[in-house]
């Protein structure tokens, strides 16, 4: 036999270990300071490189691609078809039917006269079908930012005492929400609004849900005198510091159409194909409910109704907009809290619906389009509106294929506002505070939380925080302290990175972390560090102490099994540093 096969039989772990080849590490390439900057600018304002489509484009070619890329609608409209029509106009009329009582609703929930809420599901979804990306949004007012801008004008309005001060006041707050809006997509500083986590918008959302709900109770009791505050302990204490004014003819109508609502919300998301009867139930509500009063004369036995609505398509209000005034400041941080929000709920739906389809929403396309929709509302009667989740959520289900659905959706509530406004005279307000329980509930994601706690204790501390805030101080409130938090978050990463120590995996020249892989070994005399984040001049000093105390440490266990430490070398894994100052 081979000696060297017979040496390889008594050794079978040896293997015959090729000469490594060494690759040189050389330094970049030279570049003026002109130069990195001109690179760091772009990688930060335009990482998708909208300009790259004109390279090497006639001017013919530059001019359509520009015309697309800021009018969306005339890149798919030429190859629009009758079939696709088809699927837009069932989800269209689908979405129409639940925008006009949930606009209604929404509007007064903003303390702003209903026919508002209609004026609002008309223009900005036209707006929004030239500007848009997202094939699936359905553009309208929402819960949360009406509820925040009622909130936050009230402080220093009544929208009872002096109704037309407050209703200037909401549009010109819209017009603010548009320019900031589309500011941030015009200047590329979408990413802002990434400050809002998930966990912090799982919280936000579950507490402002929750303070929506509860303040339909003054329609569901029939009370007549309720607190103005936001607040769980001020509400409540409303409530029951008013039980003689309760109506029981009222509660009981409430009662049973918000179970009738809930049921068929429950049937709507175990079964997403019978979606029609989730979206249709609200304005049978308001159609039943409409006619049971009108037959029984309601009104007379203490069930409140809308009362008349102006007949009519939007009237113009630019001659409403303040720009000057004690009011300003005011009008100003409304906008912008209120832009923040509908802008974050809006991109949010826009991009899961998107991600289901598997097509693109380009994110400074919908923050200018929301935003110029938002501004053009504000000059026709509108106040603040995104893309809400329940309607684009029913849109998604109906088979829409274009933002033509918000265009039919647009046209019926146009036919609403011009011949149909006598019928909802009659409407109790009672189902409507019935249809924004129902609409809310869904923003209070049980599930989602669970999931955060299981993954990160700090995120849902978070999310904790701003549930807390919104409930118990008020919505502005809690969304400070959930934005502050997740600030707080970000900067407690950059200045405390996580530091491991890593260990061989045996057999392999692979190292990692000791505390996830069991099989890894520790290299005696060798303590191997990995620093898992980028080392800054915020975080040198900490870094510092951190691994000297890894030392003391090592040093500390060796000391306790062989009485005389061996460490002889300290290695830092930089591998994955983007950045070393």
């Amino acid at each position: 036999m081979d000696p060297s096969v017979s040496n390889l039989h008594h050794h079978p772990h040896c293997i015959e270990m090729m000469p490594q080849e060494v690759h040189q590490v050389v330094l970049p390439p030279p570049r003026t300071t002109v130069q990195k900057l001109k690179t760091r600018l772009k990688e930060t304002f335009f990482p998708d490189d909208p300009l790259r489509q004109f390279k090497g484009q006639s001017l013919r070619k530059r001019f359509i691609l520009g015309a697309q890329y800021v009018f969306p609608i005339l890149q798919w409209g030429p190859n629009y078809s009758l079939k696709l029509f088809k699927s837009d106009i069932v989800s269209g009329l689908t979405i129409a039917s639940l925008a006009i009582p949930q606009g209604i609703s929404y509007a007064k929930l903003a303390n702003l006269p209903p026919i508002v809420g209609l004026y609002s599901s008309f223009v900005p979804p036209l707006v929004y079908a030239v500007l848009g990306s997202s094939r699936d949004l359905a553009v309208g007012p929402v819960s949360i930012a009406s509820l925040i801008m009622g909130s936050m004008l009230r402080q220093e309005v009544s929208p009872t005492k002096d109704p037309t001060l407050f209703l200037q006041l909401a549009f010109t707050s819209t017009f603010f929400a548009g320019v900031f809006q589309s500011s941030l997509g015009i200047l590329r500083l979408g990413f802002i609004i990434d400050f809002l986590s998930k966990a912090t918008l799982i919280g936000f959302m579950a507490g402002a849900a929750i303070i929506v709900s509860l303040q339909q109770l003054k329609s569901l009791l029939g009370i007549v005198h309720f607190t103005n505050e936001m607040g769980l302990i001020p509400v409540l204490t409303s409530v029951f510091h008013t039980t003689r004014e309760w109506s029981w003819q009222t509660i009981l109508m409430g009662f049973c159409f918000l179970v009738f609502l809930l049921f068929t919300r429950h049937i709507g998301m175990k079964k997403p194909k019978l979606f029609w009867v989730s979206a249709g139930a609200p304005l049978l509500s308001v159609i039943l409910s409409t006619l049971l009063v009108f037959a029984f004369k309601a009104q007379r036995h203490g069930i409140s109704v809308i009362g008349k609505l102006q007949e009519g398509l939007n009237p113009p209000s630019w001659n409403m907009l303040h720009f000057h005034g004690s009011h300003l400041g005011l009008v100003i941080k409304t906008g912008l809290v209120t832009g923040i929000i509908s802008l974050t709920e809006g991109i949010a739906v826009g991009r899961t619906f998107a991600a289901l389809k598997k097509y693109q929403v380009d994110g400074n396309k919908e923050m200018i389009a929301i935003g110029l929709m938002n501004v053009v509302g504000s000059s026709t009667s509108c106040y603040v509106t995104t893309g809400a989740f329940s309607r684009s959520a029913v849109n998604h289900n109906a088979g829409a294929k274009t933002a033509v659905s918000n265009i039919v959706m647009a046209v019926t509530v146009m036919v609403t506002l011009l011949f149909l406004m006598p019928l909802f005279q009659y409407t109790p307000n009672v189902v409507l505070g019935a249809i924004i329980i129902t609409a809310v509930i869904g923003l209070i994601d049980i599930p989602a939380a669970y999931l955060i706690w299981k993954i990160d204790k700090f995120d849902f501390l978070v999310m904790l925080c701003a549930f807390l805030g919104v409930l118990f101080l008020s919505v502005q409130e809690g969304l400070a302290i959930a934005v502050g938090l997740s600030i707080f978050k970000i900067l407690l990463q950059v200045t405390r990175p996580k530091t491991v120590m890593l260990g061989n995996i045996p057999g392999t020249d692979i190292f990692r972390n000791l505390h996830h892989y069991k099989e890894a070994m520790k290299i005696p005399g060798f303590l191997i560090l990995s620093v898992e984040a980028p080392i800054n001049f915020a975080n040198t000093t900490y870094l510092n102490e951190r691994i000297s105390r890894w030392i003391e440490e090592y040093e500390a266990e060796e000391g306790e099994i062989k009485k005389q430490s061996n460490l002889k070398f300290v290695i830092l894994d930089m591998s994955g540093k983007s950045l070393v100052e």
